[in-house]
């Protein structure tokens, strides 16, 4: 099992520079985990796409039910007192705290392509390319 955050959910389902990347990633471990606040995250991330025209609605909608599909029975409440810990100890967002919180509870990685999270939380959170490279 490995923690994703919402961009790696992103490029899996939304073709693009690094979805071969990830399609690898779900290859090498199919069962992927988020913290429950991922749902609102994507959602936003596809607002994006379907404001711009990338995306139209159908289209959003079969990335939400795919995205929900790939990780349910694996999207969690996560401790607020541990989210905080991490906020106080790293420039990082809640947001990304969440993931990071999870990802140490779980005792498992977190993959992200965020660098901030990557930088700030070197013991948890990896890149994909790094994980697979391993």
């Amino acid at each position: 099992m490995i923690v994703v955050d919402v961009n790696v959910i992103a490029y899996l389902l939304i073709d693009g520079p690094r979805t071969r990347e990830a399609e690898e990633l779900l290859r090498a471990d199919t069962e992927w985990a988020a913290p429950l606040l991922w749902r609102s995250e994507w959602r936003n991330v596809l607002a994006g796409y379907l404001r711009r025209g990338t995306l139209d609605r159908a289209a959003v909608l079969e990335c939400i039910d795919a995205a929900e599909e790939l990780v349910r029975e694996r999207e969690y409440l996560v401790d607020g007192a541990r989210v905080m810990e991490l906020v106080a100890v790293s420039p990082c967002s809640a947001h990304d705290c969440e993931y990071v919180a999870l990802a140490d509870t779980l005792g498992v990685p977190l993959l992200t392509y965020d660098r901030g999270v990557l930088d700030a939380f070197p013991d948890q959170a990896t890149a994909p390319g790094a994980y697979l490279s391993r």
